[in-house]
């Protein structure tokens, strides 16, 4: 598929039905969250590959809020092989994914090259918060939705 931004992600196993966002890098080089005060928006790297086009999208989500109440993304990790993912683009056509995979990563030892690197296929990777949580460092551990395009419509 030709690049086109996306507007609103669905997962349906898990009753996910929100916008979309862009988001760019913070001065670490890391990928902004959405705004905290949006948890029920999704976002994804613009200066990345589009959702539906040759490589690898990259979406992220909160979990919750600093309340406690959940994100977008509180329910990714309970996500199964097989589940499907649909992506509503500006071009009005949705590119949808199976997800092939779902892991959970220390901070620490995240591995990036696996998770941002390119296969040369159409491949989503939605990425929330999750693992154990303390007060002073926030969550341990991230979730990692790997899923790869079967249809465009």
């Amino acid at each position: 598929m030709a690049p086109a931004d996306p507007v609103r992600l669905r997962i349906a196993a898990i009753g996910v039905n929100a916008p979309m966002a862009r988001l760019g890098l913070d001065a670490a080089g890391a990928l902004r969250s959405p705004p905290p005060g949006k948890p029920g928006l999704a976002g994804w790297y613009g200066d990345g590959t589009a959702p539906g086009s040759s490589g690898t999208a990259i979406a992220t989500g909160h979990v919750d809020t600093p309340t406690g109440a959940p994100g977008v993304f509180h329910k990714l990790g309970a996500l199964t092989k097989g589940a499907t993912i649909e992506i509503s683009r500006a071009d009005r056509r949705t590119a949808v994914f199976a997800v092939s995979a779902v892991e959970l990563y220390d901070r620490k030892k995240f591995p990036s090259k696996k998770v941002y690197g390119s296969t040369g296929r159409p491949e989503l990777r939605l990425i929330t918060c999750g693992g154990g949580y303390t007060k002073r460092s926030g969550y341990l551990s991230n979730v990692v939705v790997y899923a790869t395009l079967t249809a465009v419509k």
